[in-house]
């Protein structure tokens, strides 16, 4: 396989592996120490954890944790589990749609047969499942645990904070993270495509983007988000500079500005497509029931991080149009992943990141309803992948190893959280279970995986039966949303938690009903448009 691309000063430079190991964060007993350095001093001040960064409790911001602490696994490693997991993940197995890749990246958008088992969810846009992206990423990095090899969460750090704060932009702010800033320190570093037209990461001479976490630059489409947030911080400080807020307190008040509209698109826009607005409501009325951090602060439980917030997975296009007229004036088109592209280019046909060229921009209305027409739709949340997703380039993987089926990985991580079935959550929380014949493709291993079924994959399963793959279900849609809303609660500088009746105040371009969506915060940004 050809994925990995190496290409000398043309390439990606500093990969995700070679980033874990200069911080530190590969070495089990180096654990603590490595999420110092990827959190920073500020966070853990705030937290209180540099007391005693060796003690790992359930409810440490540091490291993960349960919420079910008290659930069994659905089942015991073993050999034949192991086995059992790759198959139900393997290229051309169950989960695997099928795609017809030959037809080309095109066809693949335009011609529904070709995706038979991939449907469109029309409630959701192609960018939904990004936006989901770069909050994962804000939140939740695992950067030493084995893949099916049980692992003691509350042992596990992580190497996000989990706050909503955009850590991943930010970094540790102007004085730990100099690098990702202009010499005031007030705003971002951006870079631009080669002739100058449109934004790109900032990047090294080799391409490696300067970003504080890598995997935003995985592809085009979550680059091109992190562009549009450092955008908006920037034209945030020039909206304040006009409003003549001391220089003093520019960058402080900008990055407020940003992160709470940022926190007002999740839970009054994104939330609501991923769980279902009746879900959402529930959780906001009627309190979180189950993630219940103590006073010392939010933890990342393997529940969501490994299993039920991995839905967005199933819910990735197998190609997307990245922009309208950046190829010699005509649309590029790509397979998201393509691991047969050609090693040694410079820029590949697919919409991998990690590289710099004049047609590597993204152009939003694809992603993002604009009412001009040209949107495209997310899959739907189903028992179906699309085909890429099942042969990862290793540049995507943070460790850098195998199996490269994404579907595979999702489910030994159960095995490495001895994650509990979905029917014992479902049984916590008095709701309906998906039945043996709902999940009757588990049956043939004779594991009972249709009794008791893997978290990650009857999350899927559940929101294909129960709602139609729109939303997730009960189990999966309840931990998802207490999950987020809890990080927002819990969060002191958020404003759900510091100021709760507070509204957007950035201009609102497209939105007429008084809110405010992400369609508005790109044009704030400056990327709206056909381009």
């Amino acid at each position: 396989m050809k994925a990995s691309r190496k290409k000398g000063d043309g390439g990606r430079g500093i990969t995700r592996r070679q980033f874990l190991g200069r911080m530190g964060m590969g070495a089990a007993g180096a654990a603590a120490l490595s999420s110092v350095g990827s959190i920073g001093i500020s966070t853990l001040e705030r937290t209180g954890a540099l007391a005693d960064t060796g003690s790992a409790a359930s409810s440490s911001p540091l490291f993960f944790g349960r919420i079910f602490p008290n659930l069994p696994p659905f089942a015991q490693p073993s050999d034949r589990l192991t086995a059992a997991l790759r198959d139900i993940g393997k290229p051309g197995g169950y989960l695997d749609a099928n795609d017809n890749l030959a037809a080309g990246p095109v066809l693949l958008i335009t011609d529904p047969s070709l995706s038979a088992n991939n449907p469109d969810n029309p409630t959701h846009t192609a960018g939904t499942h990004f936006m989901g992206q770069f909050m994962d990423h804000d939140v939740t990095f695992d950067t030493s645990s084995k893949l099916g090899t049980p692992t003691e969460p509350t042992t596990s750090p992580n190497g996000r904070t989990p706050t909503f704060d955009i850590d991943a932009m930010y970094g540790g702010g102007p004085v730990a993270s100099p690098q990702l800033y202009d010499r005031a320190g007030i705003k971002l570093l951006i870079g631009s495509t080669p002739d100058g037209l449109h934004e790109d990461l900032p990047r090294n001479p080799n391409n490696s983007a300067i970003i504080g976490d890598p995997r935003n630059d995985e592809h085009m489409m979550i680059a091109g988000l992190h562009c549009a947030f450092i955008l908006a911080h920037n034209n945030a400080v020039d909206l304040l500079k006009s409003q003549h807020v001391p220089t003093s307190r520019l960058f402080a008040q900008a990055r407020q500005l940003v992160t709470w509209h940022y926190h007002w698109m999740i839970l009054h826009e994104f939330l609501p497509l991923f769980v279902g607005q009746d879900m959402a409501n529930t959780v906001l009325t009627g309190g979180r029931k189950y993630y219940t951090p103590p006073s010392g602060g939010a933890f990342m439980p393997v529940e969501f991080q490994g299993a039920c917030y991995r839905f967005g997975h199933s819910m990735v296009r197998p190609s997307y149009r990245a922009n309208f007229h950046g190829d010699n004036g005509g649309p590029f088109f790509g397979l998201i992943f393509d691991s047969s592209a050609e090693a040694g280019t410079s820029d590949p046909p697919d919409l991998t990141g990690g590289f710099r060229a004049n047609r590597r921009f993204i152009g939003w209305p694809t992603f993002f309803d604009f009412g001009d027409g040209n949107v495209k739709r997310n899959k739907r949340i189903d028992r179906h992948i699309s085909t890429p997703l099942f042969n990862l380039p290793l540049a995507a993987i943070a460790s850098h190893d195998q199996p490269t089926a994404l579907p595979q990985r999702n489910l030994l991580r159960q095995v490495t959280w001895s994650m509990p079935s979905g029917q014992a959550i479902a049984q916590v929380l008095g709701v309906d279970r998906l039945s043996p014949s709902d999940l009757n493709e588990l049956s043939s291993y004779g594991l009972g995986l249709e009794k008791n079924t893997p978290l990650w994959y009857y999350a899927l399963a559940e929101a294909e039966v129960m709602e139609q793959g729109l939303h997730l279900g009960p189990v999966g849609g309840r931990i998802v949303a207490e999950v987020i809303i809890g990080l927002l609660q819990t969060d002191p500088a958020s404003y759900l938690s510091s100021s709760p009746s507070w509204t957007p105040t950035l201009p609102t371009r497209y939105s007429t009903d008084g809110g405010f969506r992400m369609i508005d915060f790109l044009a704030f940004a400056g990327v709206d448009g056909v381009r």
